[in-house]
């Protein structure tokens, strides 16, 4: 089976500015990998190359084996760290809407989700809550059977209580023979589902490796080991 994700080389320069420098990155299938900096770090960037919503100046992306293209973008599931769904619409049109566009969609497992949460589908965007606009945003994502999950801050705008209910959302919905990428710089809430971690810092990947060796080598949590990486 091909690899989900692999980018050899990567750079993303705005003029002068270089927001991601010389970035190698693997990802493997059945592990859910935490890429993990400050904010500014490029972690959103490097999330928007992969989804094809911006052009590398220079460097290599393969989805599943595949250049960024529309055959590469059926194979990824990708929520966004802003609300992205017209506020007219209501939540039921939504789940419409990714069925038609997405064949993996399951509207069964949205609905069955939107349930559990007490989020009416009948509501429109518009009168929900920023917390349930998010809770929805990540249904969608969660509802297909993607093999590349590319997750920008997932809990970064959520209260304490739901970001326990997104990660565990997250463990039981995603394809098990999928990669997830899970961009955040709250790196206590998510650490007990990280197999791999990415820590990136001012474009460049400053260590990368398996969550419990490096907790092994370092002696200590990731999250300790994040604030000592990046402290002011």
């Amino acid at each position: 089976m091909s690899i989900p994700l692999e980018c050899r080389n990567l750079s993303k320069c705005y003029g002068s500015l270089t927001a991601l420098d010389n970035v190698n990155i693997t990802l493997k299938s059945g592990c859910i990998t935490g890429l993990l900096g400050p904010n500014g770090s490029g972690k959103t960037t490097f999330i928007k190359l992969v989804n094809g919503l911006i052009q590398p100046s220079s460097g290599d992306i393969a989805v599943c084996g595949k250049p960024i293209g529309p055959e590469s973008k059926a194979e990824v599931s990708y929520l966004s760290d802003r609300i992205c769904i017209d506020a007219w619409m209501r939540v039921a049109d939504t789940l419409g809407l990714y069925h038609d566009f997405f064949a993996d969609f399951d509207r069964e497992t949205a609905m069955g989700m939107l349930k559990t949460l007490s989020i009416d589908p009948g509501k429109r965007f518009k009168t929900l809550s920023k917390g349930n606009k998010e809770k929805v945003q990540l249904v969608l994502a969660m509802s297909r059977k993607a093999r590349l999950y590319l997750l920008d801050e997932p809990i970064g705008g959520v209260d304490p209580a739901a970001r326990d209910y997104i990660i565990n959302t997250i463990l039981a919905n995603y394809n098990k023979e999928a990669a997830v990428l899970i961009s955040t710089h709250l790196i206590q809430d998510v650490e007990q589902i990280l197999g791999e971690i990415i820590f990136l810092k001012e474009g460049n990947v400053v260590l990368q490796g398996n969550a419990d060796n490096i907790r092994a080598e370092k002696n200590m949590s990731i999250d300790s080991l994040f604030r000592e990486v990046f402290k002011c």
